[in-house]
């Protein structure tokens, strides 16, 4: 507990001064705690459940899921001081980072980075091109107790070029939410022969 707290701690700083940052600040850290204890699946109703029976964190059941989907988070600052907390990043005294993209299949018309994505890794039964959100994830692969690891550090949605083009979409929000989905997906250790065992071999080539 004390290495989460001298980890936590400091990205409190990047929220305002005002009471309503410091409870955001409050909940933003509770929120990671939630979702890496091993107390309950990280979907955001058992996240939100979580904060309330282990923690005690009082807030109403849609004001969670808003914080969740917040687009204003201080992400950049954020980013900034995770990297900064990692020590000895190198690795032979290279940086070395993995690239994963995740698609999330979707029902509705009007939802965000939404798109007909290719998916290579489709089994017979299932659509090569279904209505998906396309996540690419970036994270630091270094050995952590003698194997391989992602940590991970950052996503952005993935668009066609076409799509950007057509319909004008510069830019996409960094959600908690999308970083709570990142975290638990991504947070597998590598084994020997760099595949993880819990994925098909089609979605780690």
């Amino acid at each position: 507990m004390f290495i989460l707290r001298d980890i936590l701690l400091p990205l409190q700083d990047h929220f305002s001064e005002t009471t309503l940052g410091r409870e955001r600040a409050s909940l933003f850290v509770y929120t990671i705690l939630s979702i890496i204890v091993p107390f309950t699946s990280s979907m955001t109703s058992n996240l939100w459940r979580c904060l309330d029976t282990l923690f005690g964190f009082e807030i109403k059941n849609k004001r969670f899921h808003t914080f969740m989907a917040s687009p204003t988070l201080p992400w950049a600052g954020l980013w900034q001081t995770i990297w900064g907390l990692i020590p000895s990043p190198e690795t032979d005294g290279r940086i070395l980072v993995g690239l994963d993209d995740s698609i999330i299949t979707k029902v509705g018309k009007k939802i965000f980075g939404c798109e007909a994505i290719f998916d290579h890794a489709a089994k017979s039964n299932q659509s090569k091109y279904p209505w998906a959100q396309n996540i690419v994830s970036v994270g630091l692969l270094k050995q952590v107790k003698g194997r391989w690891a992602c940590l991970f550090l950052d996503f952005r949605f993935y668009l066609p070029l076409k799509t950007i083009q057509g319909k004008k979409e510069t830019g996409a929000p960094c959600y908690l939410t999308k970083f709570r989905d990142s975290c638990r997906r991504n947070s597998f250790t590598y084994a020997a022969n760099r595949r993880c065992s819990s994925r098909p071999a089609s979605a780690t080539d």
